[in-house]
């Protein structure tokens, strides 16, 4: 099962617009919002060929002026979700047998739509309902999504070409088979990319999926089952339900016929998962894939050798892009004491200069986050490092949630390595800064590395080869994606594969060959041309 005759279309990263004043892009896209952003939307549940609107409805409401409503999300029974279930399993029966440069052209063509007619209202959808910044929409629900799709074809051919080795007495081949069962997808409010491509890998391979997006990205998770729907994804292939996580997960969960969970959100709630899975272990027809990206608590560490200008910019965008909602986002940085003013000057101007409101407004930087339950957290966060006597707001510190939920962008400076937000994930705009001495930078690399229980991502910012190496080693196991000399922010599918471990997820690498292979199941076979027709071997001749 190899390319044979077909050549697929070289997967190259999508370009990235510049939405800049006077460009075609900029008007065409703000035409979009502003047209979707006074209409209201029905979202469905997709099961089958079914669009099911329960009348049990949430509302969809923009981050940024949360009384106003775009639309409402039906939400689902538990009989729904088994019939979601069944929807699969028998799509599958077809799917899974389909050639697989006929899936391919699905999921390229879906790349096409995204990338060409359906661009500004994946990027309105993700900028109305996430509180995404043109740019930051841009790079999600436009580039990255189109990345996921292409690469993934690329990088399937490549799974099918890798065969084992023949000779005279046999041929040997291995075929790459879907799951058998049904997987089941969970994605995040904070990327539209990861919402599609979560069910999309999975089903490339020949499998089926429930989906079950966030309840926070609902608005852009509705023109992603549009996509694969005029890209020609078969009925019950991607089922798409909402509703009570637990309801929905203890269902699909309890089927004989779970045979994998494809998973992006919390550590806690994965863990649940995980246990959840170990309990079930023996209804199960098969052993479930259990992949997973959850938390952070991402670094970066500078060394004296670096430019403070370098470094405030890392920690400008690396902390505060998406309002620190990325799960890479850098949330605690160390910074030698000689350099630390003038770091912290370029810092406090830097965010000071930032502009903030609706990402309607493409002059700002930062808008609102998600939902009143992380403004609230952030909030209190923020209100108990005003009293304590180890922590210093240096900037920010304010909220603000009668309009929308906004958080200001806060920097916290410690003199405690292991303050509660040098060591809690937080998901918003907050960084705090440790201000070591300059001759315990090795020392400093061991905090880093023993202070979180997450290990997602990370970076060194030095012009010291020595020290960048030294930070290299000693934080091996600190971060899945080590960056030197950037922000720990930005991964590009196709060149750097996503994803940590400890606690930040089991390190399956969305966007490379290492993801895809976790969605299938190998069939080795060995076909022999010229049987043997005596039982006997040359040892046991007579002399």
């Amino acid at each position: 099962m190899g390319k044979g005759f077909f050549q697929v279309p070289p997967a190259i990263n999508e370009p990235i617009k510049s939405y800049a004043p006077g460009t075609p892009e900029r008007e065409s896209v703000l035409k979009k919002y502003k047209e979707l952003y006074n209409q209201k939307i029905e979202v469905p549940l997709y099961i089958g060929s079914k669009e099911i609107k329960t009348g049990d409805t949430a509302s969809i409401r923009p981050p940024h002026d949360h009384q106003h409503e775009v639309g409402v999300y039906h939400k689902a029974e538990k009989k729904h979700i088994e019939e979601a279930i069944e929807s699969s399993l028998e799509a599958r029966q077809k799917w899974a047998n389909l050639p697989w440069e006929q899936r391919a052209a699905v999921f390229l063509k879906a790349a096409d739509l995204i990338a060409g007619p359906y661009r500004d209202k994946m990027n309105a959808s993700t900028m109305i309902g996430q509180s995404k910044t043109i740019f930051q929409a841009e790079i999600d629900s436009a580039c990255e999504i189109v990345d996921f799709l292409r690469f993934n074809v690329e990088y399937m051919t490549q799974i099918f070409e890798e065969q084992p080795e023949s000779d005279s007495s046999a041929w040997n081949r291995v075929e790459h088979r879907p799951l058998e069962g049904f997987v089941y997808a969970i994605t995040p409010f904070n990327f539209t990319a990861i919402a599609g491509n979560l069910p999309a890998s999975a089903a490339l391979m020949g499998n089926v999926a429930v989906w079950k997006p966030s309840a926070a990205q609902m608005f852009s998770a509705q023109v992603i089952m549009e996509v694969f729907k005029e890209a020609g994804v078969p009925d019950g292939v991607i089922n798409m339900v909402m509703g009570d996580p637990e309801m929905i997960t203890d269902t699909i969960l309890s089927h004989p016929d779970f045979t994998g969970v494809h998973f992006t959100g919390s550590t806690d709630v994965f863990k649940g998962i995980w246990s959840k899975i170990g309990e079930n272990i023996h209804n199960y027809k098969t052993y479930p894939r259990i992949v997973g990206e959850t938390g952070g608590k991402d670094f970066i560490v500078a060394h004296n050798s670096a430019s403070p200008k370098v470094i405030a910019t890392a920690l400008t965008r690396g902390a505060f892009e998406f309002q620190g909602q990325k799960c890479s986002a850098a949330s605690r940085t160390y910074i030698p004491k000689s350099i630390w003013p003038e770091v912290k000057k370029h810092l406090v101007e830097d965010i000071k200069s930032f502009k903030i409101g609706s990402p309607e407004n493409f002059e700002n930087f930062f808008t609102a986050v998600i939902h009143e339950k992380s403004f609230d957290k952030l909030a209190k966060y923020i209100d108990q490092a005003k009293k304590d006597d180890n922590a210093e707001i240096i900037v920010g510190g304010t909220y603000d949630k009668s309009k929308g939920w906004f958080v200001d962008p806060t920097v916290i400076v410690t003199t405690d390595p292991k303050y509660t937000t040098m060591e809690t994930e937080l998901f918003g705009p907050v960084l705090t800064v440790y201000v070591y001495e300059d001759d315990k930078f090795e020392e400093t690399l061991h905090l880093c590395n023993e202070t979180s229980q997450y290990a997602l991502t990370g970076s060194i910012i030095s012009t010291d080869r020595y020290a960048a190496t030294l930070a290299t080693e000693i934080l091996q196991d600190a971060a899945g994606n080590f960056y030197i000399n950037d922000k720990c922010t930005g991964a590009v599918v196709g060149k750097q594969p996503f994803g940590g471990a400890r606690n930040s997820g089991t390190n399956d690498k969305a966007g490379s060959k290492l993801n895809l292979l976790r969605w299938t199941s190998p069939r080795l076979i060995k076909e022999t041309f010229v049987p043997a027709t005596d039982y006997r071997y040359p040892f046991m001749d007579k002399e």
